[in-house]
């Protein structure tokens, strides 16, 4: 019983991160709206470290067989490739006025929170099995999964708003995401540990996710924007490679 309520209580915990965007509350429009590309591209960034200083070495450690690690890794980008391909359909098949992607580009936002739902689904998980090894590792581990949050947390943050969700509807979608994490951890409760064959090949997937996100959609994104100034692109670089960083750093805190 005491460990369910760590696991409970930990999720909890992480979940409520994804209101970090309340921040933004107190910004006029406008300021928001200059602020948007910047957190844009540290979601590019951190979305590229994740997959680049954890996922992936995680998943190196894992699994023996490089050739399965690379296969997910692929199978992640082509799956979310198909999954935009559907959103795209979907939303030109919803928008009478037909607008392009470039003008319209809500489908973004659809992807992302579908994203934060799987990689928020295994946060659940492994803080839930961290506890089963120990109440330590599990404290350990929650605190690692927070400090992971919160750089994330600001970045999709950034690209719901540019997607067009209103403030208070980003946050609230970001919020419901966040809870697939209780998902997760009820999952590991119920089945007492969680198949470790399962866990290991969703970490891969997951990191084949995030690049495509990254590369597909974002950084296509900063370059409608930056295409006007040299200070612009400047900038954005400076924001991937602080999202970039705050994950490398991350290494060591966690």
């Amino acid at each position: 019983m005491g460990n369910i309520l760590y696991i409970l209580g930990s999720v909890g915990v992480v979940s409520l991160i994804s209101f970090v965007g309340a921040l933004t509350l107190s910004f006029h429009e406008d300021r928001l709206a200059r602020i948007v590309f910047m957190l844009v591209a540290v979601a590019t960034g951190a979305l590229l470290g994740d997959a680049f200083f954890h996922l992936i070495p995680e998943a190196y450690e894992k699994i023996q067989n490089p050739e399965t690690i690379s296969f997910l890794i692929i199978f992640g980008i082509l799956v979310f490739f198909m999954l935009e391909k559907v959103l795209r359909w979907h939303h030109h098949h919803d928008d009478v006025s037909h607008k392009s992607d470039r003008e319209d580009p809500k489908y973004l936002g659809r992807l992302i929170l579908i994203s934060d739902w799987l990689h928020n689904f295994i946060d659940g998980v492994v803080i839930g099995a961290s506890y089963f090894i120990s109440k330590e590792v599990g404290l350990a581990t929650t605190l690692a999964v927070l400090l992971h949050e919160i750089p994330q947390e600001i970045g999709d943050f950034g690209v719901l708003i540019h997607s067009g969700y209103r403030v208070r509807q980003a946050l609230w979608f970001n919020f419901l995401s966040a809870l697939t994490a209780f998902g997760g951890a009820i999952l590991v409760i119920s089945l007492g540990s969680f198949p470790k064959y399962i866990l290991d090949g969703v970490i891969p997937f997951a990191a084949g996710t995030f690049i495509y996100i990254a590369s597909s959609d974002l950084v296509p994104e900063l370059h409608k924007q930056s295409g006007k100034k040299f200070g612009t692109v400047f900038k954005e670089l400076i924001g991937i490679c602080v999202g970039v960083l705050v994950m490398y750093t991350l290494l060591f805190l966690e």
